[in-house]
């Protein structure tokens, strides 16, 4: 198949494009991509949501609930594009239909607006977890033609994203111009919370990885993440999704990477599914539905570590010109910030010896 061609879309400098979650992880590294390309940028933050990932950027800072309609019809107003990646991502709520209220009711607020004020494009974040994985666990990996049983979802989040990627959907085939990407599982600088895949990172730099699940997982860097964002805008088909992957990579593959880099040494034992699942449930028993508080071993992240999450993200490879760091990298660039940023205890800290000097990653 031939290389992409002229774009028939481009951010300009100049042109003001309004970026949703933007103090998040996905959100501030799309934030960085544009202030690059010299556009205008406005960002939608979450009243008392962290701003850290934006300081020293030379952005138009909004602060404004997603679920407030009128207050988001006002942000987008004026802007050329919209990046909508403001999401509640995480495993457990003591309030399950918060996740509804921001990841459905917000994005179509956003989609609305941008209706409204005649944007030319939005960019909406989904994820992988609306996909379908059928094929993974004898090593075909999915790809956006790859259908989800609605059983598979797992948790209020993907079940959340998915019914808010039919709402786009049906905004797409009503003639809304939208474009869609799936994230795989992004690692990097700026994990600030840090992330369900970020947190894979820091817990073996702090010795809290037990063994490894005998699955597989497609990592990415956020920075590859946050550049595909801006190619999907520019180049991707009306109503189209978009994978945007990198290496699949075998979970203990990744333990022995981390391994490698930094000199601490990995877990030996592999924990098999139904001990992890377990011990998820009881977690998921006692200290969420009794004590309504996160649960240490939450169920949806345990399901998706012993279920094989491996992607093609070939369409936006041929389509978009997409391309991705190497995973070993991209994996190094995360351990190391969560080492210079005091996530890595000091005892732990002290036994790290990298393989490569900063400069070399």
């Amino acid at each position: 198949m031939s290389a992409p061609g002229p774009a028939p879309l481009a951010v300009r400098p100049g042109d003001r494009v309004l970026v949703t979650g933007a103090g998040g992880f996905i959100g501030s590294a799309v934030t960085r991509v544009l202030i690059e390309r010299g556009a205008s940028v406005a960002v939608l933050l979450q009243p008392g949501a962290a701003s850290s990932n934006l300081e020293g950027l030379d952005v138009e800072c909004i602060e404004a609930d997603v679920r407030d309609r009128e207050a988001v019809a006002l942000a987008v107003k004026g802007s050329r594009f919209v990046f909508h990646a403001a999401a509640i991502y995480r495993f457990w709520s003591p309030s399950p239909s918060e996740f509804y209220d921001v990841n459905v009711g917000g994005t179509l607020n956003v989609l609305d607006a941008a209706g409204e004020h005649g944007c030319e494009r939005v960019c909406y974040t989904s994820t992988v977890g609306t996909i379908g994985l059928d094929g993974t666990g004898e090593g075909q990996p999915a790809d956006e033609q790859s259908w989800a049983r609605v059983e598979h979802l797992f948790g209020s989040y993907k079940r959340s994203k998915y019914v808010a990627e039919h709402e786009v959907l049906r905004r797409a085939a009503g003639g809304l111009p939208v474009v869609m990407v799936h994230p795989t599982l992004p690692v990097g600088p700026r994990d600030l919370t840090p992330t369900p895949t970020g947190r894979i990172v820091l817990d073996f730099l702090n010795g809290r990885m037990p063994g490894w699940f005998d699955t597989s997982l497609n990592v990415v860097d956020v920075d590859d993440l946050a550049a595909g964002h801006l190619l999907a805008l520019e180049r991707g088909l009306q109503g189209r999704g978009y994978i945007l992957g990198g290496e699949n990579l075998p979970f203990r593959r990744i333990l022995d990477i981390l391994a490698e880099e930094t000199g601490l040494p990995g877990p030996k034992a592999r924990v098999p599914a139904a001990v992890a699942l377990s011990v998820a449930w009881a977690s998921e028993l006692a200290e969420g539905k009794l004590g309504r508080r996160p649960p240490s071993v939450p169920l949806e992240a345990t399901r998706m570590a012993t279920t094989r999450m491996i992607y093609s993200d070939e369409r936006a490879r041929t389509e978009l010109g997409y391309t991705s760091r190497p995973a070993r990298e991209a994996l190094v660039r995360s351990a190391r910030w969560f080492a210079d940023h005091g996530y890595v205890s000091p005892r732990r800290l002290a036994r790290i010896r990298w393989r490569s000097a900063p400069e070399d990653r």
